[in-house]
């Protein structure tokens, strides 16, 4: 089973990463700071000026290390990639799937779990704050409602729809579920480029660094992580990884961001304001949520499919492989997460 713990996050700027027969060196003003040997890395994710060999990457590519670049505010830039590789006849079955009706039930079943995972962090939020989380019951009504819709056959843009009706009950009830720093952390509605607030800021971070996850466990399984069946293809977007990451935000981001938001381990200060009108992290708040999000994908749970412990970490890699199992025919629907 692949691991989580070995995903190396690079932040420090100015880092250069060299390489040593099989190991990385992480430089910074010419002096080795840390090694890593090469198998005990399963991903690395740089933000900002950090720098590499081309050796260094080489030894990634031929490993299957993926590399991610970033901005320093967490928006991707590119990645790289070793010789593409994993089961062709997987990949066509993806392919066909992705073209057929096939398509319009994969997506079903990803946007019941997003909706059904949304709604449990309205009830939660609901049942730990009853004082001041009001108003919620209109909201987790309205997601029933959707959730009883979608036990029926949609075509796509029926799912999209309702998908769109969804976020729009959850997102506008999400500030309520803000209940310490309200006068600093608002949430007026999802805004992603430039992200227009703390709370969209720790958001989209966090949604980068899923983004990541999601599409090393389509690779990693064999599957092409640009055919997606909810996301329409876009030259350059990873559609499936995209569609992956739809059941699991509520879970890694959402309830995330408002834990570190209402437990008061973010400060208003660690944020300033672009002159976009943008609002981002300082470098230590960014480190502080990086090792916050490490902590959560380190927690356990009991898959409700397979009836075994899972870290939340590995989660990604466990749903993508369901989904090559449902393409290769061994299950008869794919089997999205579902959180209790």
């Amino acid at each position: 089973m692949k691991t989580h713990e070995n995903t190396l996050y690079i932040t420090t700027q100015g880092s250069y990463i060299a390489r040593q027969r099989e190991t990385l060196l992480v430089r910074l003003d010419k002096e080795t700071r840390r090694q890593f040997p090469i198998h005990t890395v399963g991903g690395i994710v740089c933000f900002g000026n950090v720098s590499f060999s081309p050796f260094a990457l080489g030894l990634c590519g031929a490993n299957g290390v993926t590399v991610s670049m970033m901005s320093r505010q967490g928006r991707f830039l590119a990645r790289v990639d070793g010789p593409t590789s994993g089961n062709v006849l997987l990949r066509r079955a993806q392919y066909r799937a992705s073209d057929s009706a096939a398509a319009a039930e994969i997506a079903r079943a990803l946007v019941g779990a997003k909706v059904a995972n949304g709604r449990t962090v309205l009830l939660r939020a609901q049942r730990d704050h009853a004082d001041a989380a009001g108003g919620l019951d209109h909201a987790a009504a309205r997601m029933a409602a959707i959730l009883d819709d979608l036990r029926a056959p949609l075509s796509l843009d029926e799912v999209r729809g309702a998908e769109g009706e969804a976020a729009q009950a959850y997102f506008g009830v999400f500030d309520q579920l803000i209940v310490a720093q309200k006068e600093h952390f608002r949430f007026g509605g999802r805004s992603r480029r430039p992200p227009r607030d703390r709370v969209n800021a720790v958001m989209s971070f966090l949604s980068a660094l899923l983004t990541h996850d999601a599409r090393s466990a389509c690779e990693s399984v064999g599957l092409d992580p640009q055919v997606g069946f909810l996301h329409r293809d876009r030259p350059g977007r990873s559609s499936l990884a995209l569609d992956l990451m739809e059941e699991l935000r509520p879970v890694l981001v959402d309830r995330l961001t408002l834990s570190l938001i209402n437990r008061r381990q973010l400060s208003p200060s660690g944020f300033r304001v672009t002159e976009s009108g943008g609002v981002e992290m300082d470098d230590k708040t960014r480190k502080g949520v990086i090792v916050a999000w490490q902590a959560r994908k380190a927690d356990e749970l009991t898959h409700p499919f397979l009836n075994e412990k899972v870290t939340l970490g590995l989660l990604p890699h466990v749903q993508a492989r369901l989904l090559a199992r449902h393409l290769r025919g061994d299950l008869d629907a794919y089997p999205p997460f579902f959180w209790r």
